[in-house]
């Protein structure tokens, strides 16, 4: 990464306005890509990119963990719900797969508590084979469904 003095201050500039993004809440490499696209030169923005994740301001799997303990505390959702979630985040599912398979135990075991939640606020106002479809529908794993039923 050769720059001019004029090409370096516009790299200075624009990298302490991507750095600014990133710290205010936490980025995956796809969002502050869609975000500067049209700002800047894609070498340029390769450049800060690559200096910003040599640095660990971005760091895709680092996202996937805070992200997914957030999930975890905050919402109800399945596996799949939390893959897409991540997906949509534009990490790559090799990265995505890989974190899933190393903490495999912990999600199905937050899935199950997830489908018995879900259960549980549903069976005022819903029929059990209603909440069944409901729970298969959104991604949640037989067992996770066939543990709601047994706890309730």
């Amino acid at each position: 990464m050769i720059y001019s003095l004029e090409e370096f201050e516009k790299f200075d500039k624009m990298k302490s306005k991507v750095l600014k993004y990133v710290l205010y809440k936490k980025r995956t490499e796809q969002e502050v890509r869609q975000k500067f696209a049209k700002e800047l030169e894609e070498k340029i923005l390769n450049d800060i990119i690559e200096e910003l994740k040599e640095n660990s301001y971005i760091d895709d799997y680092n996202y996937i963990e805070r992200a997914v303990n957030e999930y975890t505390n905050l919402k109800s959702l399945s596996i799949k719900e939390i893959k897409y979630k991540l997906y949509s985040k534009g990490i790559k599912s090799s990265l995505i797969d890989e974190y899933i398979s190393k903490n495999i135990e912990d999600l199905r075991e937050y899935e199950e508590k997830s489908a018995c939640k879900i259960f549980n606020k549903k069976i005022i106002n819903m029929e059990e084979e209603e909440i069944r479809n409901y729970l298969l529908k959104k991604g949640y794993r037989e067992e996770s469904v066939k543990a709601a039923y047994n706890q309730n």
